[in-house]
């Protein structure tokens, strides 16, 4: 099922536009808040499930461990598992400007499932 995500589009496409698309993209989603986070901007449902960088050129993003390794071998110039122990558990460096704005939601509403708020169990 897909999250309902309300975009506003912009005609303009300037770089402006660029860098504020994940925030926009991040806080349609259902239930997401930002917040700081060192030196980043961290979205979160339920937990953080994204991290963007102070310069808004990349983003860390959550991902399960075959949805990474997916990401980064049928995009590898916009997806790279990070090199440390949290690589290891999915969180995935994007390169943001190698990804469309279809690509992106893709990706963001991919890491807000792993943030969103668990459905009680019986």
């Amino acid at each position: 099922m897909a999250a309902a995500l309300r975009i506003s589009r912009s005609s303009s496409g300037c770089a402006c536009d660029q860098r504020r698309r994940f925030p926009r993209i991040a806080l349609a989603l259902p239930g997401v808040a930002e917040y700081p986070h060192f030196d980043r901007h961290a979205f979160k449902a339920r937990v953080t499930f994204a991290t963007l960088a102070p310069d808004e050129l990349t983003a860390n993003l959550k991902f399960a461990p075959d949805e990474q390794a997916l990401k980064c071998a049928v995009a590898p110039d916009a997806f790279v598992a990070l090199d440390n122990a949290w690589g290891g558990q999915g969180w995935t460096r994007a390169a943001l400007a190698a990804l469309s704005e279809p690509e992106l939601a893709a990706a963001l509403e991919m890491a807000w499932r792993h943030g969103a708020a668990k459905t009680k169990r019986r």
